[in-house]
């Protein structure tokens, strides 16, 4: 998968491929791009680790004062294809449960059907959510495109005005007039793009350790700090004899921003005053927008040495709407724990208790039978 670059004044711009991760990028404008590739070291947590959330600061950031209306549209881009491709994945999980269920009508209890039938609607309510919310993403997007084509012409009218001779008074309140126009076609656009920005959901980023290909050594520590906009993440692991990393932080939830981009640093700790900066990039986040968690790793240093892992969920939801996203990708796995929905038939033999009962009902029908009832 091809990736965009940060943009930067007199960048080296070139194509990164890459599957199930995203583009580190140098702080410095003059380096190349660094390619990432998948891994997963071996980590261990401290016991009691909660995930903490960036929800202490008002969830919707203040309006921009300038609108970026070409960083919107490729974020708008990445977002469909996410929505897109969580839809699709919930429609084919929607398929297998409904092709099951036609298929163990005969045979199955009541009990496991109505379980199915309870996933079912609860997949269809969340496919009807994603299709609201979808539509409603489209209907922010149109609306900041008509205000951008206004903006425009705003501008090239108070372009028009300027160059020509403002000595008359209908000119000059002409432009007065096109310059309030582009004014106020500025500031919708803006409330706008925070309001779409308030629409992208939840970035859950879990720490999975740091690789070094001999770089890392038992007893080393390192800090990790991370910065998505005003959103802070600072964490600190310590790397142990049996090559396991232990890290006081275990997942952090990250709203996503249309402008900014996540930055990385990575220290290691030496001694108090001895703190050695290992790498500062600045990462790509528009194509973390996937329907299915993704594994990913970030160069850290120039060489490529140092490796960051990290997993990252996206939830197309905010907060207050999480536990219904997430029910219906949990339940699949649950009740294939409980009845094996995937692997095997479901059970067609008749329990000891609806044998006894079967064979009651049929001596019952013998007595009677004989007039012995």
């Amino acid at each position: 998968m091809s990736l965009s670059v940060r943009p930067q004044r007199r960048v080296l711009v070139t194509k990164i491929n890459r599957s199930q991760s995203f583009a580190g990028v140098n702080s410095s404008a003059d380096r190349p791009f660094r390619n990432l590739s998948p891994f997963t070291p071996t980590v261990s947590r401290k016991t009691g680790s909660r995930v903490s959330r960036m929800f202490s600061m008002s969830h919707k950031s203040p309006p921009p004062k300038v609108p970026q209306p070409n960083r919107l549209d490729e974020v708008y881009e990445a977002l469909k294809k996410g929505l897109t491709a969580y839809l699709e994945v919930h429609q084919l999980e929607l398929e297998k449960l409904s092709t099951q269920i036609r298929e163990s009508k005969r045979n199955s209890r009541l009990g496991f059907l109505y379980d199915l039938d309870k996933q079912v609607k609860s997949i269809e309510r969340f496919l009807r959510r994603l299709e609201f919310h979808a539509s409603k993403i489209d209907e922010l997007y149109e609306a900041y495109c008509i205000q951008r084509r206004l903006r425009d012409g705003a501008h090239n009218m108070v372009k028009a005005y300027s160059t020509g001779s403002p000595g008359s008074r209908e000119a000059r309140e002409s432009l007065a007039e096109a310059s309030k126009g582009y004014k106020e076609y500025t500031e919708n656009m803006c409330l706008l793009e925070n309001e779409l920005e308030s629409q992208l959901g939840e970035f859950h980023i879990r720490m999975k350790g740091l690789a070094g290909f001999a770089r890392l050594c038992a007893g080393d520590q390192y800090e990790i700090f991370m910065k998505y906009g005003r959103q802070r993440w600072k964490l600190r692991g310590r790397i142990e004899v049996n090559s396991k990393q232990v890290w006081d932080s275990e997942e952090m939830v990250f709203l996503p921003l249309v402008t900014e981009f996540l930055s990385i640093k990575v220290t290691e700790l030496k001694s108090l005053a001895n703190h050695v900066v290992v790498g500062n990039v600045s990462c790509e986040t528009k194509d973390l927008f996937a329907a299915l968690p993704q594994v990913v790793a970030v160069d850290i240093n120039d060489l490529g040495t140092l490796k960051l892992s990290l997993e990252v969920t996206w939830n197309p939801f905010d907060k207050d709407d999480q536990p219904s996203a997430a029910s219906t990708v949990n339940k699949a796995s649950t009740v294939n724990k409980r009845f094996s929905t995937y692997n095997q038939s479901p059970p067609d033999t008749p329990s000891l208790r609806e044998q006894a009962f079967y064979v009651s009902v049929h001596q019952a029908g013998l007595l009677r039978r004989h007039g012995q009832w």
